[in-house]
């Protein structure tokens, strides 16, 4: 896997609207009342428009070249009206093609807010939006029911690393331990350097990930990168995977890792 800061921006983008394209497909097929497993509460309407507020959200962060998060009377203004049922779809196809056309038009030396610093703004945004599509077309065909579409391998590992060195290096990270631990994440279909992370975990630190370790995991996850990538954003359980060690750090992990939403509700 590349690093982060050398991520092709063309291949995010690509991504981005193959995904969106999975998600209008199945958001004609399903029924905006159908609920979602993977999102526990909510139903196909809520995660259409959680996701076409989020695409705009992204559009306005890159088009106006915000240095700062939109507060919540800017975002609910950018977003606009939420659309009905039978707009719904549309209004997610629309506000994806035009947050991509914002990132073909996007200079590289693009600087804006972002989430947390890797790479450029125009590197972060690209692949922050093709990963949040990502899990989201999980989602919606977690909901009709069928076989999940595949992810790359490269791209689930990227992922991975997204998840572990950017969103949970954070100090709001929620994933803390009250003993001491290290779980160690290894992917059966990569090599060492690529698909293995230790996830150092405290009481008092976000979780610090490193790529070796010296001292022995307290519990041990191996699988083949897509698996993973889905397990540790929450969408598969773990017991599809083959696990060795403190069942209970993985139960915490559960139970304190989602990525959080801190804007208002576009559901």
């Amino acid at each position: 896997m590349e690093d982060s800061k050398d991520m092709d921006i063309d291949d995010s983008i690509n991504t981005l609207l193959g995904e969106g394209a999975r998600i209008v497909i199945a958001g004609d097929e399903l029924s905006p009342n159908a609920p979602v497993p993977t999102c526990p509460g909510w139903t196909v309407r809520d995660l259409l428009r959680h996701l076409g507020g989020i695409h705009r959200w992204a559009y306005d962060i890159v088009t106006h070249q915000r240095q700062h998060r939109p507060n919540a009377e800017e975002m609910r203004a950018l977003v606009g009206p939420l659309p009905s049922d039978e707009d719904l779809v549309p209004w997610v196809s629309n506000g994806l093609q035009q947050l991509v056309g914002a990132f073909k038009e996007a200079s590289p030396e693009l600087e804006c807010f972002q989430v947390f610093p890797v790479g450029t703004s125009l590197q972060f945004w690209t692949r922050r939006q093709a990963h949040e599509t990502t899990i989201h077309r999980v989602d919606v065909e977690s909901a009709r029911g069928d076989e999940i579409s595949s992810v790359k391998r490269g791209f689930a590992a990227d992922g991975i690393d997204e998840l572990l060195t950017g969103f949970h290096a954070r100090t709001k990270s929620d994933v803390r331990s009250p003993i001491p631990s290290l779980i160690h994440i290894r992917a059966t279909d990569a090599e060492v350097d690529t698909g293995s992370w230790y996830v150092h975990l405290s009481d008092v630190e976000p979780p610090r990930v490193t790529r070796t370790a010296t001292a022995r995991p307290d519990c041990v996850v191996s699988g083949p990168l897509e698996l993973l990538y889905l397990a540790l954003w929450n969408r598969l359980p773990f017991t599809d995977l083959e696990v060795e060690g403190n069942l209970a750090l993985l139960q915490l992990w559960r139970s304190t890792s989602a990525i959080k939403w801190r804007g208002p509700s576009f559901t």
